[in-house]
């Protein structure tokens, strides 16, 4: 049996899989690699691994893929990359023979959205991030950057423009009253929040949906989603040959605003394949077939 592991920024999906059985699930926090504590990361872990024993599944699995948001390949070839050191003790006290992969929630997207064909894969969620896959292996990665040097086109990023705009008093009416009127928005909240909060990512990317919701009633709006598409286009897709590959992407914020994407993408030539909300489907496709 193969146990797929896909953890983002606020949630991971724990599934076991076999071409001769129902799925198991289990679902736990979040674990970015790069920026979640390491008694965090080893809480989520514990929680499914004695979720997975309970079911009585655990010994039956011989086979990990654990893909993770802010896991960064180092270009050398490590069993176990020193991010994941005690993420995989845990996995060990009970997993002890299974075969263990660690690797990016970048190449989850690739194999979910690709499969075994080459193409451009690229996530846009909480953040963003984009490869060029040959259908084994990802062979180039435009960096991320992150919520601070960049994630453009995701929906921390969009939030992080808004809020800016707002605290400056460039957000026009009735935005940026309707705004203040549905959330805690005092300047000191905000700046306590995105400095001092454990999850500012994850709390400038909550505005995104709210901020959408004007997209089709306020020119403001409309011009600053689209801004951060053609930022992310320009900056990263357009680094990839976009002409010869389709490209597939992954992500809840993507996959709402699919029909926008679509359309500031048309004059750069960008086409799109798959535009899924999460790569776990695709990823259960993708290693059943190679059984």
């Amino acid at each position: 049996m193969i146990l797929i592991v896909e953890s983002g920024a606020t949630k991971t999906d724990w599934r076991v899989v076999s071409p001769y059985r129902e799925p198991f699930m289990v679902k736990t926090a979040g674990m970015n690699l790069a920026s979640v504590s390491d008694v965090a990361v080893e809480s989520a872990a514990h929680e499914a691994v004695e979720a997975l024993s309970s079911a009585g599944i655990a010994g039956m699995v011989d086979e990990i893929h654990f893909y993770a948001a802010g896991l960064i390949p180092t270009g050398r070839e490590e069993p176990v990359p020193s991010q994941a050191a005690g993420l995989d003790k845990v996995l060990r006290t009970v997993f002890t023979d299974a075969v263990i992969e660690y690797t990016s929630d970048t190449m989850a997207a690739a194999r979910s959205v690709c499969g075994h064909k080459p193409g451009v894969a690229a996530i846009l969620g909480t953040g963003s991030n984009s490869c060029l896959f040959d259908g084994e292996r990802i062979v180039k990665n435009v960096r991320s950057g992150g919520f601070i040097l960049g994630d453009e086109g995701g929906a921390t990023r969009l939030g992080k423009l808004f809020m800016s705009d707002f605290l400056k008093g460039l957000v026009p009416e009735p935005v940026s009253g309707e705004f203040e009127r549905d959330f805690e928005v005092d300047y000191m909240t905000v700046v306590r929040n995105v400095y001092k909060g454990d999850a500012p990512s994850g709390y400038l990317g909550s505005f995104a949906p709210w901020i959408l919701e004007s997209y089709s009633s306020s020119e403001y709006v409309r011009k600053l989603v689209e801004s951060n598409f053609r930022d992310f286009f320009e900056r990263a897709l357009l680094q990839y040959d976009v002409a010869s590959h389709p490209v597939g992407v992954v992500g809840g914020f993507g996959y709402a605003c699919r029909e926008i994407l679509k359309s500031v993408a048309a004059p750069y030539g960008i086409r799109f394949g798959s535009i899924i909300p999460a790569p776990m489907e695709g990823l259960v496709d993708y290693h059943l077939g190679r059984i």
